[in-house]
């Protein structure tokens, strides 16, 4: 599944992997795992939505960049790092980002 105008597909490869790795073949703790990684994606992104300054913009997404690089979810660092290079408070790059947490879970 793609996020919307963002030219990217999801892979959820990287996340697969890396929980199970982490917890093995344990289905129940990989969807909470990944609800628990998908609803911190969302707090980062809502934070993006509401920042008041390219600090606080800036600030939201490399954290948002941060926790996607514990996962490798790679899009989602992409999408992460084309909001820091970008404009603050740009809707697209918030809507991109936002298909792609809901891609993920």
């Amino acid at each position: 599944m793609g996020c919307q105008g963002c030219g990217m597909s999801f892979d959820s490869g990287p996340l697969d992997r890396f929980l199970s790795s982490a917890i093995g073949d344990d289905a129940a703790m990989a969807m909470d795992l990944r609800a628990v990684f998908a609803d911190s994606a969302r707090e980062l992104a809502d934070l993006m939505r509401r920042s008041r300054g390219d600090a606080n913009w800036h600030m939201a997404a490399l954290r948002l960049k941060s926790l996607a690089a514990t996962f490798g979810v790679i899009s989602l660092i992409e999408l992460a790092e084309g909001a820091m290079a970008g404009v603050p408070g740009d809707p697209a790059v918030l809507r991109d980002i936002n298909a792609a947490i809901d891609a993920i879970g």
